[in-house]
Parts: structure tokens; sequence; C-alpha cells
């Protein structure tokens, strides 16, 4: 790999890193402040929400600016939303600002991939970068946890600035105060990406018109794009598969918060350890996924995602954390094998289609929509008066049935992909020639 990519996933581990911490703050903050359960569990749509709601923008956003300088910009949006956090802003709100950070980096964190490397190591990229990302989670709510325990959360709340109120008086208020610290971090790490002298794609501006008509303008460009790999025969069926794999996996991070909490009397400092096991677990699939799959074989993992419906049913049953660790290890393996290739593979034709921040964007507004659709499904859930054992039922119900769903429609429609199929083995081989 060129020595650009390793910066890039310096930057992308520490911002990931503080994102799921953040994550386990903001549901302690909310827990310790006596908010319902229903709340905790609107974290997920809310953060959620600028990722659909701005996707027709942070696309074009991405490709007209060098990629580094976007990330550095997202990091310091997300650092605002730490503020208002700790300065009486609702916990939604803000972390729904936080969101908005996260939605301008991600078209800039995968479109660089397609403008550094050659289509022969996307799956390899990927495989590698959502091993790091998946380590950032793990490492992320595991020192989310512990910010919020009561030892570490202690230490903080410790220092003494003097002549200075910082209003920081409670653990969770204590985290997101050094989480701003690891933002900053992963911003220094922005200024050091190479320009990778791939052409800028200027926003169309007319002069004459205002700042809003303009970018009012990029709607039809967005909803055009969003067609055209909806249209595109491997284009749907990737950008299907990964819209409702990262629609459960966006929700699971708080399922299993939820679960341990009722199933095994866990306080947040001890279930945000069990997040970290599904994340250990998918990061084995991720890595594993990048060594044995090709870009021309990514369709084959689509079953998959019925079983990893089926296993969160399966999940209501355990009880006992012996059995629980292996189980969800499992549960996340299955998801990292399935998400790089067909992640690569929605890349490789979304850049080829429209260019790699638009792709990304339109990527996002599909798996974001998921994630609060089915984050408002579940919250919905809870608010409705059903257990969280119930609602995790009838959430594993709903993934596995659409997978299914897919994997149909998929085998009815195979033979219409042969051309494309046949497109991606001819890279293959013009990859490996060269």
């Amino acid at each position: 790999m060129k020595r650009g990519f390793y910066t890039i996933m310096s930057a992308q581990f520490f911002s990931s890193l503080a994102d799921n911490a953040l994550f386990v703050a903001a549901v302690e903050l909310l827990r310790t402040g006596g908010a319902p359960e229903w709340q905790r569990a609107a974290l997920v749509p809310m953060f959620a929400l600028f990722y659909v709601v701005l996707a027709p923008f942070v696309g074009a956003f991405a490709d007209a600016l060098p990629k580094g300088k976007v990330m550095f910009v997202s990091n310091a949006i997300k650092v605002a939303g730490c503020l208002m956090m700790l300065f009486g802003s609702h916990p939604l709100i803000a972390y729904a600002v936080v969101g908005l950070g996260a939605a301008a980096y991600s078209p800039a964190k995968y479109g660089i991939l397609t403008e550094l490397l050659p289509a022969s190591q996307l799956v390899k990229a990927n495989g590698w970068i959502e091993g790091l990302t998946i380590a950032s989670i793990i490492l992320g709510v595991l020192f989310g946890g512990q910010l919020v325990g009561q030892q570490l959360s202690g230490l903080l709340l410790g220092f003494d600035f003097p002549l200075i109120d910082t209003g920081v008086d409670t653990p969770a208020e204590a985290a997101i105060a050094a989480l701003i610290a690891v933002y900053a971090l992963a911003a220094w790490f922005n200024t050091r990406i190479p320009h990778t002298g791939v052409e800028m794609r200027p926003l169309r501006a007319d002069p004459s018109r205002s700042v809003l008509a303009n970018t009012l303008n990029l709607l039809p460009d967005f909803w055009a794009c969003n067609s055209r790999l909806w249209r595109d025969k491997l284009g749907q069926i990737s950008l299907a598969t990964t819209t409702l794999f990262w629609g459960a996996g966006g929700n699971l991070k708080f399922i299993v918060l939820a679960w341990a909490a009722v199933a095994l009397g866990y306080n947040t400092t001890q279930a945000s350890a069990l997040t970290g096991v599904v994340a250990i677990g998918t990061a084995v699939g991720a890595v594993v996924a990048s060594m044995r799959m090709r870009l021309d074989m990514a369709t084959r993992v689509i079953p998959l995602g019925i079983a990893m419906g089926l296993l969160l049913i399966l999940m209501v049953f355990i009880s006992n954390i012996w059995l629980a660790i292996p189980f969800l290890i499992v549960l996340g393996g299955l998801g990292g094998y399935l998400v790089v290739p067909m992640n690569a593979l929605l890349q490789h034709r979304g850049h080829n289609l429209m260019g790699a921040g638009r792709s990304i964007a339109v990527q996002n507004f599909n798996e974001q929509a998921c994630i609060l659709g089915l984050g408002a499904f579940y919250s919905l859930s809870l608010k409705l008066g059903l257990s969280v054992f119930g609602a995790i039922t009838t959430f594993g119900l709903v993934v596995a049935g659409i997978m299914w769903v897919i994997r149909r429609w998929h085998q009815r429609n195979c033979v219409n992909h042969r051309d494309e199929v046949n497109h991606l083995l001819d890279i293959a081989r013009h990859d490996t020639h060269h």
C-alpha cells in the first residue's frame, strides 16, 4: 500500500474511536439524567439524521475539495457537537451535530481509497480499513465504558483548573471533555493526508443566483446519481445488501447494551465490553474476507445476511456470559465477512458511474436512511410497550425477512448479471497482468 493509505487509516482510527466512545458517554449521560429507555435507543437514528438530510450535498462537497481538508472540517464539527453536549444542549440534539460531522467525513474517508489505489487493491484496502475501524469500535466502546466508570472518571473529575469553572461535574461529562482531545488528534492526522493528484470536481455554481439556489441545484444531480446506482445491476444488489447490513449493524450497538442490561444485569461500563466482543468478530470476518474474497465473488455472501437476522432472535434466549461471548463473536464475524466484498463492489461501481464522493454519499444516504428507519422502528417498539426481548425478536425477523427478499430477487435476476460479472473478471485479469 502507498504510504498515504496508512495516514488515512490513522485518521480514521482516532476519529472512529472517539465516535464510539462518545456513544457510550451519551448513553450514560441520558441514563444518569433520568431519560427513558426509548431516548437512549434514539441516539442511533439521531446520529444518522444528517447522513440522510445532507446526502445530496456532502458527496459533491467531498469531490470539490482535497479529501484531507474535508475530513479536517468534519472533525471540527464533531468537536462542536461535544461542546454542545457539555454546555446544556439536549444530548440527542448535540449527538445529531456529531452525526453531521460524520456525514461529511464518510464520503471523503472512503472516496479517497478509489483515488489512491487501483481496483485490484480495493477489497484488500476495504478489509484493512474496515478491520481497523472495527478495532476502533472495540477500543472505543471499551474506552467509553472506562471513561464513565468510577475509577477513571474519578481521576478526570479530580483535575482542578484555577479560576476556571468548567461545569464538568459528572462522569459522562468528564468522558465527553476527554474525547475532544481524541478528535483533535484525528484532525492532526487529517492535515498529513497527501493530495492524490486526482482532479477536483468543483460544485457547479451560477454567479447570478443565490448560495441557497446554487445549493439546491445539487438535489437533481444527487437523485440522478442515486437512480443510476439503483438501476445498475451489480450496483443495486450491492447497495441493497450493504444498506440492510448497516441498518442492522448501526442499531446493534445499542441493542447489545439493552440486552446485556436485561439478560445479564450489566451496567453501561460492563455492557460496553460486550459491544466490543461483537466488533472483534466483525474485525476477524473483515480480515478473512479481504484475504479470501475477490471482487467477482462478492454476491456469494448474501445468505449470510439472513443468518445474521436469525442469530439476533436467538440472542434473547442467552443469559450466560460464557455462552454470550462466542455467540456475539460469530454474529460479528458473519457481518464482517458479508460487508467487505459488497462494500468494495459498491465502491467500484459507484466510482465508475459517478465519481467516488458522490457514490459514497449515495451509499451513505441509503444506509443511514435504513439505520434511521430501523432505529425509529426499534425505539417505537419500546415506546409502545414491547419488552427489550420482544423488540429484539421483531427487529431480527424484519432483518432476516428483508435479506431473504434480496436473495430471492438476486436469484431470479442473476442471469442478467452475466455481462457485469464478466466485466469484473476482465478487470481482475487486467490488474493481475499489470
